[in-house]
């Protein structure tokens, strides 16, 4: 007979049971969010992000943006006052991986679109103290180079397989979309894009 004894000493029996209670809770946590329509439909107004989006959203998280900045606002109080709505399952739904995070050097950015002008982030890109004398974020001058466009159409099929609805001619006119546009530019265009449908169906 399995005594709490038994199973405190005897290390096998521990690992086992620890395992098999994980396991169970796992499933009981995360198979519902399967079916749950909130967790696997897109907001209102969600569309999959589009080649210059995309092209930026790559380059945020080579930077590590997501080092320093969350895109999920807590269902609390004094998030909600200062970032707006909270961040829900469905705004989301094409972003793999997506980048909710929990580091806060820099303010969330889950509702950073249209909040301030494209002018002002690429300021903010290139010196953030021109417009925040107090802030410890990088410069970016870099940022100011061709985005590359060879391999966009080889990462949107690659989505698509992933469940992203891209249809045959977003994907095949993907890099002429690109041609002329700075990593700046695609970034700033990723930046003004975030959280935007939340706030617009409200």
């Amino acid at each position: 007979m399995l005594t709490h004894d038994t199973i405190e000493r005897n290390v096998g029996w521990l690992v086992v049971l620890i395992i098999l209670v994980v396991s169970v809770a796992g499933l009981v946590e995360i198979v519902p969010l399967f079916f749950q329509r909130s967790t696997t439909e897109p907001v209102t107004g969600l569309k999959p992000y589009d080649p210059v989006r995309l092209t930026g959203r790559d380059i945020y998280i080579r930077e590590g943006c997501y080092n320093c900045h969350s895109q999920m606002i807590r269902p609390f109080r004094a998030e909600t006052e200062r970032y707006g709505h909270y961040s829900v399952a469905g705004e989301f739904i094409y972003d793999h991986p997506f980048q909710w995070g929990s580091k806060r050097t820099g303010p969330d950015l889950a509702r950073v679109g249209g909040r301030y002008s494209d002018e002002w982030h690429r300021t903010h890109l290139l010196n953030p103290r021109d417009l925040v004398p107090e802030s410890n974020m990088p410069a970016y001058y870099w940022l100011d180079r061709p985005a590359r466009s060879e391999d966009i159409e080889l990462k949107m099929q690659a989505l698509r397989r992933v469940g992203v609805p891209y249809s045959d001619a977003e994907i095949k006119g993907a890099a002429e979309q690109l041609k002329g546009k700075t990593e700046l530019d695609v970034l700033v265009a990723y930046l003004q894009g975030m959280g935007i449908e939340l706030k617009q169906s409200r």
